[in-house]
């Protein structure tokens, strides 16, 4: 493929560079070990290989600059004029690229730090989340974390995100991701309305109440979910009012406005308080979780493997499950390829 500023030849000769650069690194990395060592007995206990190895690599980056870079004698080595041009251009990208590399060793082995991109679902994350990022930054302080909120689930590479909180059911996915709970979705009321209207008891008495909803960020209504002999019923019951924000929803069915399917992790603490209450557990999808995902299990940088653990381990230790009793589901998955099927806004 041509390139638009170089054009073919250029790029071409780029190619080369490249290919060039990465056959000769060994015989670079020979060379300024040889010189700082001061032989090739001591270079090769370095680098861990024999002498006539480094003597190798050595006389083939010679072939391939063109130009002798020591002088050997049976008693010493020296540079060559072109040596010390040599050495002096090759001497700092090589202690660069040495210094990058520990410090890549320090970020997978070392103390966890650096900053943590991290996405969550609006009412998950203000509810869930952001209460346990203090104690954990308490726990890590040198890990800088920066949540993004949103109803539209993150892109981990164009997002640049290193955790994303999803939740919703799995599909199949490239990303790792690992149930923390099983989640709840629950039909509920404020007592006042209850006693006013009642509760429904099936799916299509739903349809006969003042039902709050939520716009999502395509347009569309979401879905009411049911599950029911042989699977699941969906259904998008009339609207006494709608919100695009589902704190909001939860704020009109605390005033008694009207019923809503709302997650379990929102409402619990209400449920026990009696401030709500619910119906139709029985109905109740038993197929979803919370999750907590990132993209790959190989090479995990500490400061994303101690947040996944914490996070798990704090967030299984709140009380979210507010009615019924859920069918575990796999605990940890990983698939060739499948997105989380998230619940938007929630």
């Amino acid at each position: 493929m041509q390139s638009p500023l170089l054009g073919t030849a250029a790029a071409d000769n780029s190619d080369a560079l490249a290919s060039s650069f990465a056959t000769s690194y060994p015989g670079v990395v020979a060379f300024i070990t040889v010189v700082a060592e001061g032989g090739f007995c001591k270079a090769a206990d370095r680098l861990g290989i024999t002498r006539s190895a480094v003597s190798r690599v050595i006389q083939k980056l010679e072939a391939q600059v063109g130009l002798r870079l020591l002088s050997r004698t049976t008693r010493s080595i020296s540079l060559t004029r072109e040596g010390e041009i040599f050495h002096a251009r090759c001497q700092p990208s090589v202690a660069l690229i040495k210094e990058a590399m520990e410090d890549m060793r320090d970020l997978r082995d070392g103390p966890p730090r650096g900053r943590l991109r991290v996405s969550a679902p609006v009412g998950f994350g203000r509810k869930v989340v952001a209460p346990l990022l203090w104690g954990f930054q308490e726990k890590y302080p040198d890990i800088e974390i920066e949540l993004h909120l949103s109803c539209v689930a993150s892109d981990f590479t164009s997002d640049r995100i290193d955790v994303s909180f999803l939740n919703g059911r799995l599909a199949d996915s490239r990303i790792v991701a690992k149930q923390i709970v099983p989640m709840q979705t629950l039909v509920c009321a404020s007592p006042e309305y209850a006693v006013r209207r009642g509760m429904p008891e099936s799916p299509d008495a739903v349809m006969q109440h003042d039902c709050i909803n939520v716009r999502l960020p395509s347009g569309r209504v979401d879905e009411w979910e049911f599950k029911v002999e042989g699977g699941s019923r969906k259904l998008t019951p009339p609207s006494r009012l709608m919100f695009n924000d589902v704190g909001l929803v939860l704020e009109a069915v605390l005033k008694g406005k009207g019923i809503a399917q709302l997650g379990g992790y929102l409402i619990c603490d209400l449920l026990r308080e009696g401030k709500l209450v619910h119906s139709m557990s029985q109905y109740a999808p038993n197929d979803r979780g919370h999750y907590i995902c990132y993209l790959s299990r190989q090479h995990l940088p500490s400061r994303i493997r101690v947040f996944v653990d914490h996070m798990t381990a704090a967030i299984r230790a709140l009380d979210l499950q507010c009615a019924g009793t859920f069918s575990p589901t796999r605990d940890d998955r990983q698939a060739a390829s499948a997105p989380l099927v998230p619940l938007p806004g929630q």
